[in-house]
C-alpha cells in the first residue's frame, strides 16, 4: 500500500467510472479513493457497482453536503496516513489532469519531492480547451500568488498533486482553513515554509468534456483574499510554527523548487 489517488466528487456520475478506471488500468498499483459529498446525481452508487472488480483497490468515504474541496483533501489525507500510504495523490474526476502523468509525479516524489505539482505554467506544460478568459484569470492568479507570496511556484492554483507521507505528517491539518484554490495554494505555501522540496512536472491541462465545473465567484473572491491572507501571517505571524505540528526530524531550508523536463 504505497500509493493513492484521492478524488474528491460532487455530482461527477458522467465521469467517476472512467475515471477510476483509468487510474488502476495503468496497472501501477494504484489505489483510489473516493470522498463524495452526498452527490444527488449517485455519483456515490456508481462508485460502489464498482467495489467488486476492485475489491482492494476502491474505497469511498460519504460526507453528507457539500463541505468544500479543501475540507475534502484533508479528509482525504487523514484517511490515507492512518492506513499508511507512502505517497498521496489528490486529482480531479473529469479527465482534466491525465492518469499518464500520475508516474512522472511519483518519480518527482521518489526522488526527494515533499511536494510534486502537476504545472500548466513551466516549460513544457500546456492548457487546452479553455477559452482565453479562463487562462487569462489562471496565469493571472498564479502572477499574483508569486508577487504577493514570494512562493517560487509558477502553477500555485494547479490541484494535480503527489504528497510525500512525511509532509503530510508534519503540517498541522488543522490549521488549513482554505476550501477553493487558496486550499491548493496554502498546501504549496505550507510546504515551502516548512522547508519541503517542491517539484513542478510539466502536464497539459485538459478541458472537462462532461459535467459542470464547480468554479464560482465565492472561489475566486477566496484565491484573492487567502493570498493576502498568507502573506500577512507570513510576514507578522509565525506561519511556520502555526502549521508544524512537531514531527521530528523537520527539514528547514527553503529551497526553490525544481522544473523537471
Amino acid at each position: 500500500m504505497e500509493k493513492i489517488v484521492i478524488i474528491p466528487t460532487y455530482n461527477e456520475k458522467e465521469n467517476i467510472e472512467n475515471i477510476i478506471v483509468a487510474v488502476i488500468g495503468l496497472q501501477q498499483n494504484y489505489h483510489v479513493l473516493i470522498i463524495d459529498d452526498g452527490s444527488p446525481d449517485g455519483t456515490a452508487d456508481v462508485v460502489k457497482s464498482l467495489f467488486y472488480k476492485y475489491p482492494q483497490q476502491l474505497f469511498l468515504e460519504e460526507r453528507k453536503g457539500k463541505l468544500g474541496l479543501g475540507t475534502a483533501y484533508i479528509h482525504g489525507f487523514r484517511w490515507a496516513l492512518e492506513k499508511g500510504y507512502q505517497f498521496i495523490f489528490e486529482m480531479d474526476a473529469d479527465f482534466s489532469h491525465n492518469p499518464r502523468d500520475l508516474e512522472s509525479l511519483y518519480q518527482a516524489g521518489k526522488n526527494g519531492a515533499g511536494v510534486s505539482v502537476g504545472s500548466r505554467y513551466v516549460k513544457g506544460g500546456a492548457v487546452e480547451n479553455w477559452p482565453t478568459n479562463r487562462i487569462a484569470l489562471s496565469k493571472g492568479a498564479s502572477l499574483y500568488t508569486r508577487i504577493i507570496t514570494w512562493m517560487p511556484v509558477h502553477d500555485p492554483t494547479a490541484g494535480f498533486v503527489c504528497y510525500r507521507r512525511e509532509f503530510l505528517e508534519t503540517i498541522n491539518l488543522s490549521e488549513i482553513t482554505f476550501v477553493g484554490y487558496a486550499f491548493q495554494i496554502e498546501m504549496k505555501f505550507a510546504a515551502w515554509k516548512l522547508g519541503f522540496k517542491i517539484a513542478e512536472v510539466p502536464i497539459t491541462f485538459i478541458d472537462r468534456q462532461l459535467g459542470e465545473s464547480k468554479m464560482n465567484k465565492g472561489i475566486v473572491k477566496e484565491g484573492i483574499l487567502g493570498v493576502l491572507k498568507l502573506r500577512w501571517m507570513s510576514m507578522f505571524k509565525n506561519y511556520r510554527n502555526k502549521v508544524k505540528n512537531g514531527y521530528p526530524n523537520n527539514p528547514v531550508a527553503y529551497p526553490q523548487p525544481e522544473v523537471l523536463l
